[in-house]
């Protein structure tokens, strides 16, 4: 059986690189040969330790990824070795409500690839043919380690139905912030990104967005000024925190929809009156839908998600453990990216 270097979560903030088998895939599946994987925040949840009952001490982490398929399982049909795809991570059960209702994106039994099964750090990976999407000619397979984050983001702001021309405030200039003010903008929408990081905020200017510090100003009434005493047309609460949820409502506008994209650790406080006072719809988004890959992987494709200011730092696999300790202990970074491996 083929060896390859794998990286193994092993609990108490630590990561190991060891040879582990590679066994050929099955029915209906896909041997990957990982090229990049992204270190996502559920990836930094893990590092923390606050998904062990989920995950385990013997996990293979890492879902944000582009690869080239290295073989094929018995029955698939749908991809050849050679091609350059990424992965969907999600492996619905078929059965539920959500599934049987065609939301099997928040199928009450997902399996979510690379948290409940094995991932993709690790230089072969055998994953569901279903979940691949192939990539065009010519992308980059950097870039394309984008393309998982980006399709959450195309999610968040499909469920908001950003019209062109609506006043859009994105809470939270971290990676998915600032993923979901590029596709926000893409959309039509006239972005305002608040965020505490300074450096942060610099990256977000440099993207050409227009840009508050609501510790160094009132975000409702900058938000006003700018909107002609309106609000926002849409609110995308990214920032995961209690006065994120506090300026949801605060800046909203008259018939707003906020979209919830945050994964909140404690439950907050929402100011329901808001609510009632200005008729406001609350958006619940989670992950994505194929079309959003597929959005994804255009917007990539086509220049518009400008993938060399996200990706801010590219490790080997052998240094897995010290790009994690430099991403937790950095709050400026955004995009941190794992070389897997070398198949181009």
């Amino acid at each position: 059986m083929t060896k390859i270097d794998a990286a193994f979560y092993r609990g108490n903030r630590t990561f190991t690189v060891e040879q582990a088998d590679a066994p050929a895939p099955g029915p209906g599946e896909v041997q990957l040969r990982i090229a990049y994987c992204g270190i996502c925040g559920t990836d930094m949840h893990v590092f923390h330790g606050n998904m062990d009952a989920r995950v385990g001490l013997n996990r293979i982490v890492g879902h944000e990824m582009s690869a080239v398929v290295a073989a094929v399982g018995e029955g698939v049909t749908n991809v050849v070795p050679g091609q350059n795809v990424v992965v969907r991570p999600l492996d619905p059960c078929g059965d539920c409500p959500a599934c049987k209702r065609g939301h099997s994106h928040i199928c009450h039994n997902q399996k979510f690839l690379g948290l409940d099964t094995d991932g993709a750090m690790q230089e072969l990976w055998n994953a569901p043919a279903h979940t691949l999407h192939i990539l065009p000619d010519g992308m980059r397979l950097d870039h394309a380690a984008l393309i998982e984050p980006v399709a959450v983001a195309c999610h968040d702001v499909r469920m908001a139905a950003v019209q062109p021309g609506e006043d859009v405030v994105v809470i939270g200039g971290g990676p998915i912030g600032v993923l979901v003010a590029m596709v926000a903008r893409e959309a039509g929408g006239n972005v305002i990104l608040s965020e505490v990081n300074e450096t942060r905020l610099e990256i977000a200017r440099k993207l050409g967005f227009d840009t508050v510090n609501p510790a160094k100003e009132d975000l409702k009434a900058v938000i006003e000024e700018r909107t002609g005493t309106k609000g926002a047309d849409v609110v995308f609460e990214v920032s995961g925190s209690q006065p994120g949820v506090d300026a949801m409502t605060a800046v909203a506008a008259t018939r707003a929809r906020i979209v919830m994209v945050a994964i909140h650790a404690k439950k907050p406080q929402v100011d329901m009156f808001q609510f009632f006072w200005r008729e406001l719809k609350l958006i619940g988004a989670r992950v994505y839908e194929p079309e959003d890959y597929d959005k994804a992987i255009a917007l990539v494709a086509e220049g518009k998600i400008d993938a060399e200011t996200v990706i801010t730092d590219v490790s080997p696999l052998a240094d897995i453990q010290k790009a994690f300790e430099s991403l937790d202990a950095s709050p400026t970074a955004l995009k941190s990216l794992i070389k897997v491996g070398d198949p181009e």
